[in-house]
């Protein structure tokens, strides 16, 4: 028989009148309830006054209907409305145990339950099934209480089957929080599949290094390795394998016979080998550390203007989205720069221009946290771009001074040498330059002191060839572009829009309006969510608000502030070691 949740049980504060009682009549009072309930229980095991038998399992218990109605919603519905039951004088209770159902007679008797790891799941069952909530949920957290790394998966398990939601909930945090001692267990091994990715997904899985992952996952697997390793790279999916030790991962991953054995998991290697390569220019979901990890990924302000457009800001500054923390790094050599151009490479940062004719670039060694200069530029410039392609800088067009820039330099941080490949087939300055799907994409920019362009340009490095693509449905200068799942994102330019362009199908779309015109702000990709840093807004004035897109759902929100008003800056995003 089922029963559904259509009477419900009355606070004990509805059941108050509005006046508070005096203690010694709440004594009285829970004397009273405790004297009457004990004479009942006399009654029940006398028979007498009972006028409702249960059957279970053979057994009769002779009860009252008004006394199982008061502490149970199941009975309750059951006495009360047009059921068969109404009219027996014996009914069948199926699916519960003699001692359970001894237990919960006397607990609705007022004779009190000892609740024991051994009756603690058929006790919680019978709560469930006659809606007795007091005792459902002193099971609830009698379990809560004996939570440990043997039985936490159990208990979820459990917890999801009868939809105990704040059981369900700290049995998966448990669960996360000790995943290290958890895979110990033979309970590990037993995990379905699909609950296993789960939890693999998860940015909250508290391990210091993704070696342990990997290793939870192996075993898993060689449990039964004639019926999971089909499943194996569905696993591997959500393992941070480029994140692994690149030691590690050469002697453990890569000669593994399992892994070998299945061309599947190729794809997932190779991009481990290619992230050991360029770093973070490899972006995927296995590319970005977990919450609990040594390592995090942070987003790195360099340099820019004041408020007013005044001062040039000597500051290198690190903010993690994970935990709203700012600090400072060390500032930028030669800080009287404005408008230079910066990118991530191989986790280091490169910083180059920033004066009329300056071909100086800079390196910041992000694991000394020192700035050391590199190979200049062949040709000064300002208002160019930097960007990362396959390991590699590319310094794109600027202003020499009297025209904008043909030119493009590509740097090789292997040889410390700048080289040129194919200029552009139009000069722009203040444009937006993005690598995406192996290419570089120069959108928009200035042509002139009052001409801006609309035309999008490609370049294909293997060809060292520059096409023009689908133009813009804006001509605008001091934009920015990042690059996130094989789409480009635009911002700036004190436009009112964020703009989506998806370089294989050559379509614009608009995403989201902007919180008010900017240009000149800073904008990455970072824990795989888009930020926009600063800006200078349409009275000329910077800002220090910071923004989070996200790009499933296309809702832009402020998520802090920066510690000072900035525009013109750098903005770039890194993995950097983090303390626990």
């Amino acid at each position: 028989m089922g029963f559904g949740n259509s009477v419900t049980e009355h606070s004990a504060g509805e059941m108050q009148t509005a006046t508070k009682a005096p203690a010694t009549d709440l004594n009285l009072k829970a004397c009273h309830a405790e004297d009457v309930l004990s004479n009942l229980n006399a009654f029940r095991k006398s028979r007498l006054f009972t006028d409702i038998v249960l059957c279970i399992e053979g057994h009769e218990f002779h009860c009252h209907r008004a006394t199982l109605s008061a502490s149970s919603i199941y009975f309750r519905k059951m006495f009360s409305t047009d059921l068969q039951e109404r009219q027996q004088d014996t009914v069948d209770i199926k699916g519960i145990s003699t001692d359970t159902m001894d237990c919960v007679i006397d607990y609705m008797y007022g004779a009190g339950v000892n609740i024991r790891e051994d009756n603690v799941q058929n006790l919680l069952e019978a709560s469930d099934l006659f809606q007795i909530l007091v005792l459902r949920q002193a099971c609830v957290e009698f379990l809560e209480n004996q939570l440990d790394s043997c039985n936490c998966l159990g208990f979820l398990s459990f917890a999801n089957h009868f939809s105990i939601q704040a059981l369900s909930e700290k049995s998966r945090r448990f669960l996360l929080e000790h995943f290290s001692d958890v895979i110990q267990h033979e309970e590990f091994l037993q995990l379905s599949k699909d609950d296993l990715c789960d939890l693999l997904s998860s940015d909250l899985l508290a391990v210091t290094k993704e070696e342990t992952v990997f290793e939870a996952v192996m075993h898993w697997v060689h449990h039964e390795v004639s019926n999971r390793s089909h499943v194996l790279k569905e696993l591997l999916e959500r393992v941070r394998i480029p994140l692994l030790n690149p030691i590690y991962f050469v002697e453990k991953v890569e000669t593994d016979e399992l892994i070998l054995s299945s061309k599947e998991c190729l794809p997932l290697l190779q991009e481990a080998r290619r992230y050991h390569i360029f770093g973070n220019e490899i972006v995927s979901p296995r590319t970005r550390p977990r919450k609990f990890m040594n390592v995090a990924e942070v987003i790195v302000m360099v340099g820019g203007c004041d408020r007013k457009g005044y001062t040039m800001l000597p500051y290198t500054q690190q903010y993690n989205p994970s935990t709203g923390e700012w600090a400072q790094l060390t500032k930028i050599p030669d800080y009287s720069k404005s408008e230079f151009a910066v990118c991530a490479l191989r986790n280091d940062i490169f910083l180059s221009g920033g004066n009329l004719y300056s071909n100086d670039v800079w390196m910041y060694n992000s694991k000394l946290n020192i700035w050391v200069r590199v190979a200049s530029l062949n040709k000064g410039r300002w208002r160019h771009r930097l960007v990362t392609l396959k390991g590699q800088l590319y310094a794109v067009g600027g202003f020499n001074g009297f025209s904008r820039m043909l030119s493009v330099e590509c740097y090789n941080p292997h040889l410390n040498c700048w080289s040129y490949t194919a200029p552009l087939l139009e000069a722009v300055s203040s444009a937006a330059v993005v690598a995406c799907l192996n290419k570089l994409y120069v959108i928009g920019g200035a042509l002139s002191n009052q001409i801006n362009s609309n035309k999008v340009q490609c370049y294909d490095p293997v060809e060292d060839d520059w096409t023009l693509v689908a133009s813009t449905p804006f001509s605008q200068r001091c934009i920015n572009a990042v690059a996130l799942n094989d789409m480009i994102y635009i911002m700036g330019g004190l436009m009112e829009n964020m703009y989506k362009y998806d370089p294989t199908e050559a379509y614009w779309t608009v995403v989201c309006s902007t919180p008010g015109p900017l240009e000149n702000c800073g904008l990455t990709v970072c824990n795989g969510m888009i930020y926009i840093l600063g800006g200078k807004d349409n009275t000329a004035e910077g800002t220090d608000r910071v923004f989070c897109f996200e790009p499933t759902s296309h809702s832009l929100t402020q998520i802090s502030t920066m510690p000072h008003c900035t525009s013109y800056h750098g903005c770039v995003t890194i993995h950097q070691s983090v303390r626990r």
